[in-house]
């Protein structure tokens, strides 16, 4: 039993000036694996105040030395990376074997490569009589999510440590505990005191206090889409920067022409990776109508070899949900899917064989499925693909955009150029061409009620800067 309770504010666990804590679940097996206190804004209040205290010494300081501090703590994650990824399993699902590569050893290598980033703030520019400069923004308010717990706060915290920001993090109640390992490892390490805080806490408290905090001058958030909207009205009122990574509903397009085993399962593994909880999962799958039913053949043996069990199998494909809640979430949809009318090929509301406890789903794929449909429109963030047919690539695309998401999507065609062709007219951030991998410096970030804002590479740089001209 992990027991989390104390504050990591200004380079000291400090004890909250709340009593209260709360449960950590194993999703796995439903029983509690730690506590962890519950801040207050008392806590809020005292954090952010040592992020502004520490916040002028540690923007003055240059690239090189910021840089050295983020080798240094890339260093000490790698060196605790076994653990980190038992300890992410544990509180959200992904299986251990998965999870140290995807949850932890793709995370440390997106911080290496903000040791180069961080020189460039000490490059200037001259347009005609200015010369143009890079200054930190000031104290940043950092919300994480529960499904990717290290990945996302790396990538809110690398970029800010590289431009020269202080921050305050709040991770999820649901995966807080990488967020400990970081702080612990920041106090080895003597990062400056203030420079970074963390405050665990229910976000509806903490989020709150933080996004209306008159000292906080950014708020980065990645979650839902209502709370995304109650964290822009909250930092409206003091005209907070805000950069925010919401939801998904990610087309894949398959062209005509294209290798159709390869490409029905690789969108199958796409979406059960992670137990389908992941923003740019590719949840719709596009098919023309010619190949419809092959691709529904493939897609059904594809899904139904993946092992739904325990995270700590070897063999197992897909973990559980993050928890019970998440769980009801996805069975509602999954019941939503069947009373639009639209046919389970495989999966459905029962639980997986031989898994009595823990908060399991099967994986689940729907045919006859239009894109009005709700389990076509709205995030079900669970192991649930739908297969839409198209009948020229003019509508497939017309398919892809009819969304209020834009966040991700793919295509997989028998040309390089013909797939770029699509991808250029699906209004999303990114698009993955043929099964190509996630670039950690390339920007990351989504259209319309995806959010706003980059994060990675040097797009998500720019996020913690404030330009600044200087007329001679």
């Amino acid at each position: 039993m992990v027991h989390c309770d104390k504050l990591f504010i200004n380079g000291d666990w400090v004890s909250s000036a709340s009593t209260l804590d709360s449960a950590l679940i194993n999703p796995a097996t439903e029983q509690v694996i730690a506590h962890v206190v519950s801040g207050n804004r008392d806590d809020v209040n005292l954090a952010v105040q040592a992020a502004k205290n520490a916040f002028a010494d540690w923007a003055n300081t240059t690239g090189s030395v910021r840089a050295s501090w983020i080798a240094t703590l890339a260093d000490k994650l790698t060196e605790r990376e076994q653990e980190l990824a038992e300890l992410i399993s544990d509180e959200m699902g992904m299986p251990r074997h998965l999870s140290l590569d995807i949850q932890v050893r793709g995370p440390i290598q997106g911080l290496r490569s903000y040791i180069e980033y961080a020189h460039l703030m000490d490059d200037s520019e001259q347009v005609g009589n200015s010369t143009i400069i890079k200054e930190a923004l000031g104290v940043c308010a950092l919300i994480c999510p529960w499904n990717y717990p290290l990945h996302q706060l790396i990538g809110k915290i690398a970029p800010a440590l590289a431009a020269g920001c202080t921050m305050v993090v709040k991770p999820s109640v649901e995966a807080p505990l990488s967020a400990f390992v970081l702080a612990e490892i920041c106090a080895e390490i003597g990062l400056p005191a203030g420079v970074l805080n963390i405050v665990t806490g229910p976000g509806r408290e903490i989020g709150e206090a933080l996004c209306s905090h008159p000292d906080v001058d950014l708020v980065s958030f990645t979650g839902s889409n209502q709370v995304g909207i109650s964290v822009m009205q909250a930092a409206s009122l003091s005209v907070k920067r805000v950069c925010q990574e919401l939801g998904g509903k990610s087309p894949l397009i398959i062209t005509e022409d294209a290798d159709l085993e390869a490409a029905v399962r690789y969108g199958v593994n796409d979406i059960m990776c992670n137990t389908g909880q992941t923003c740019t999962a590719l949840s719709r799958m596009l098919v023309p109508r010619s190949r419809y039913q092959a691709a529904i053949s493939i897609a059904k043996n594809a899904a139904e070899a993946l092992v739904v069990g325990s995270p700590l199998a070897a063999d197992t494909d897909i973990g559980p949900l993050v928890s019970a809640q998440q769980e009801k979430n996805v069975l509602a949809y999954i019941q939503q899917g069947i009373d639009e009318g639209a046919r389970i090929v495989t999966g459905g509301l029962a639980k997986p064989a031989g898994l009595d406890s823990g908060y399991y789903v099967k994986a689940t794929i729907f045919a006859d499925v239009c894109n009005s449909m709700r389990i076509a429109q709205e995030e079900v963030f669970g192991p649930v693909l739908v297969m839409i047919p198209y009948d020229d690539i003019e509508q497939a695309i017309a398919i892809a955009n009819d969304s209020i998401f834009g966040l991700s999507a793919a295509v997989w065609a028998a040309s390089e150029s013909q797939a770029i062709s699509i991808a250029k007219k699906i209004k999303s951030g990114q698009v993955f061409i043929n099964g190509a991998e996630f670039n950690y410096r390339a920007p990351f970030g989504g259209y319309k009620q995806s959010g706003n804002g980059r994060e990675w590479g040097e797009e998500g740089l720019k996020e913690f800067i404030e330009i600044k001209a200087i007329q001679v």
